[in-house]
């Protein structure tokens, strides 16, 4: 089952007046707009973004959306429609169903508009993640030990070019390598050279390359 949308939730209420007015498109963005500005200032916990200590007050957040707003809407945010999801017990079955269109859109667009430099480089990384999902990872080395694993494909400037999420369907080395020729095929024949460290560089990877 998944988690319910706001309109599940409105739905199994009485006839009475919602306890929340509808969502405009204006306060979507301002939504967003507070979202990725936490990313510029990382706090302990969510709510210090709206916390009065003299030593975490920032009358930005405040000002643009209360928090039990901000809280509110972030409770309810769905790209999908639950009444519509796949079965889960078919073997193409895509576990990133819940944010595969958005995140398709995402990545299109960071391709799209921006020319990577000479010098690119695949990696991974672990983004922090304390919800519920069978793909999270669990790899007591990185300093964030808990996540969802994602492979970059990245310029000298740290421009994020291109992305996979790691999905724990494969558990061999094979399903590195496959990874990264399929971050670097939008970027071939342009003469770039190629940056990865031995976890994921292998002799299969480079003629996979080469074809």
């Amino acid at each position: 089952m998944g988690s319910p949308t706001y309109h599940d939730y409105k739905d199994r209420l009485d006839n009475g007046p919602s306890p929340e007015p509808d969502i405009t498109h204006a306060k979507m963005l301002v939504f967003l707009a507070l979202t990725i500005q936490m990313g510029h200032g990382i706090r302990d916990k969510l709510t210090d973004y709206w916390a009065t200590m003299d030593q975490l007050y920032t009358l930005f957040y405040s000002t643009m959306m209360k928090q039990d707003r901000y809280l509110h809407i972030l409770r309810y945010l769905h790209f999908t429609d639950n009444r519509n999801e796949p079965d889960r017990t078919d073997k193409n079955f895509d576990r990133l169903c819940k944010v595969q269109d958005l995140f398709e859109i995402l990545n299109g667009t960071f391709s799209k508009f921006y020319n990577p430099s000479e010098n690119l480089v695949i990696d991974e990384v672990i983004v922090s993640f304390k919800g519920r999902v069978i793909f999270k990872q669990n790899i007591p080395k990185k300093r964030k030990q808990f996540g969802i694993k994602i492979f970059k494909l990245c310029d000298s400037s740290g421009y994020r070019y291109d992305t996979k999420v790691y999905l724990g369907k494969d558990r061999q080395r094979r399903a590195q390598h496959v990874t990264a020729t399929e971050l670097t095929r939008k970027t071939e024949g342009h003469g770039h050279k190629l940056y990865m460290d031995n976890f994921i560089s292998s002799p299969e990877l480079f003629n996979d390359l080469a074809k």
